[in-house]
């Protein structure tokens, strides 16, 4: 999947103003690049691999394209750090072809949403589909802040 492609699969579930977001398993950094695309430079994105290589290949990337890039070398599995960020204050978490991978998904994701600002989340919904070239079918799910009750 090319840039292009990526920005068309999330574009319905990303929102448009700019934000801190984090592309958390972002290996060769294909969402990370779609994400710079849809949110513009006035946000911050933080993409979290555990595979050195592709961190450091984004680092360089984004050290001449998109200097609102933060590469990250952690293992998201596990809690890791994001520099110069206090939780919570993620705008929204893209998890792309990395989620499914995690044995105990539900306790990953719980400890990942803990990271976004304050709000619960609505039931989640498929935004956008496609067919994946290694069989089945690629889905785009999002789940959006609700108001804030206060």
């Amino acid at each position: 999947m090319n840039t292009r492609e990526a920005v068309a699969l999330i574009a319905g579930a990303v929102p448009a103003p700019a934000g801190i977001w984090a592309d958390v398993g972002a290996g060769d950094g294909t969402f990370t690049r779609a994400l710079v695309e849809l949110l513009g430079p006035g946000s911050r994105i933080y993409t979290v691999d555990r595979d050195e290589r592709a961190v450091a290949a984004l680092a360089r990337w984004a050290s001449k394209q998109a200097a609102n890039v933060i590469p990250v070398t952690a293992d998201f599995t596990r809690p890791f750090e994001l520099p110069g960020l206090e939780e919570p204050s993620l705008d929204g978490i893209l998890l792309a072809n990395a989620l499914h991978f995690v044995p105990d998904a539900g306790v990953v994701l719980a400890r990942l949403t803990k990271r976004l600002r304050p709000a619960g989340l609505s039931a989640p919904a498929i935004t956008a589909t496609r067919p994946s070239s290694f069989g089945g079918v690629l889905y785009v799910a999002a789940a959006d802040r609700l108001p804030d009750p206060q």
